[in-house]
């Protein structure tokens, strides 16, 4: 009985030794076994597809909510958009005088004189009412300064129309109407129409009760900044849309991104803008990465540490930074666009 279990548990030993040099064998085949460059790019082209994928759902994503954002601000906007439009319309054809303000004419002292007018006109309207008494026609000035257009409104009210332009030409109209209760007291932002994503009532809070006139002045350099940065995005999606392959932009357009892919390799540009009175950006990164060819029997020398030749790093264009800092976009993008293939053989070869 005893030589038998003995002989059985030698048997299962002599199994279990096999098993495990058999499987050390294995192992150190497989480690042995050098991984060829194909399964290394076929393992990074994998990767980078489905990088690519999750990117285009993002983009999409946020396209849509974009999309979204601005129908429900523009349908919200609109109706006040078109009363204040009239009302600041009856104030400029009511007017008896109409006056155009160069450097220094625009001031404090100016808009003093303005808060002046409009509760004189209050106060004299509170006491005619509804009585016969009358009263000698109060003058009504406009006054025009830059792109601001600055009048006395119904109800202690001033109220100011931004007039902005791209390229020289009439853009986008947008207002603001600042109360004024009593001469003494500090003016507020009662209403306006500027875009919903532009810090109005931050900028309310940091200079309207301490400088009402830096106030008014910043508000028109915030929304001029905007339709520039705004106006130069559309113009290369006009202009060049058939080479973007990609773009996203934040609502006030001060980080921008994009993809050229018309080309032997893929562009990646990336803009941000400092504040958001900026008309040109500050951090700018511009890289090319090289498209890879099936079949091509010249590789490039850049490669990534570790990893096969056929995965070239991308390349920084520093033409093309140093151009999208000094001047518009749109020229930009020429001036890139323009000496890419130079620029890439210097690099490459």
């Amino acid at each position: 009985m005893e030589s038998d279990v003995e002989e059985s548990m030698r048997k299962r030993q002599r199994k279990n030794s096999f098993s495990g040099e058999f499987s050390r064998k294995q192992f150190e085949q497989y480690a042995e076994r050098p991984y060829g460059a194909m399964g290394d790019a076929n393992f990074i082209q994998d990767d980078d597809n489905r990088l690519e994928n999750t990117r285009a759902k993002f983009g999409s994503l946020l396209k849509r909510h974009g999309d979204l954002a601005e129908r429900i601000s523009r349908d919200s906007d609109k109706i006040a958009f078109d009363r204040l439009q009239k009302e600041f319309e009856a104030a400029r054809a009511s007017q008896t005088e109409e006056k155009y303000l160069d450097g220094e004419q625009w001031n404090d002292g100016l808009l003093a004189t303005i808060r002046e007018q409009v509760h004189i006109e209050t106060d004299r309207k509170a006491i005619s009412g509804d009585t016969d008494v009358l009263t000698s026609p109060q003058e009504k000035i406009t006054y025009k300064t830059g792109n601001k257009v600055i009048c006395c409104l119904e109800g202690a009210r001033i109220g100011i129309q931004y007039e902005t332009s791209f390229a020289g030409e009439p853009c986008d109209f947008y207002h603001c109407v600042l109360e004024s209760k009593s001469f003494l007291e500090k003016m507020t932002v009662l209403e306006h129409t500027l875009p919903y994503f532009l810090p109005i009532h931050e900028i309310e809070k940091d200079l309207l009760s301490s400088n009402a006139m830096k106030f008014i002045d910043h508000v028109g350099d915030l929304l001029q900044a905007y339709v520039d940065r705004r106006e130069q995005v559309k113009l290369i999606k006009e202009l060049y849309g058939n080479q973007i392959g990609e773009l996203y932009h934040s609502l006030p357009h001060h980080m921008i991104e994009f993809v050229l892919e018309d080309f032997d390799c893929k562009v990646t540009v990336s803009l941000r803008y400092t504040d958001l009175i900026s008309v040109l950006p500050t951090r700018v990164t511009v890289l090319a990465w090289p498209m890879l060819k099936k079949n091509s029997t010249s590789t490039l020398n850049r490669m990534e540490d570790g990893v096969s030749g056929s995965h070239p790093l991308p390349i920084r264009l520093s033409y093309a930074e140093d151009a999208l800092r000094t001047i518009s976009l749109p020229e930009a993008y020429a001036e890139i666009v323009l000496n890419l293939p130079q620029a890439l053989q210097q690099m490459y070869h």
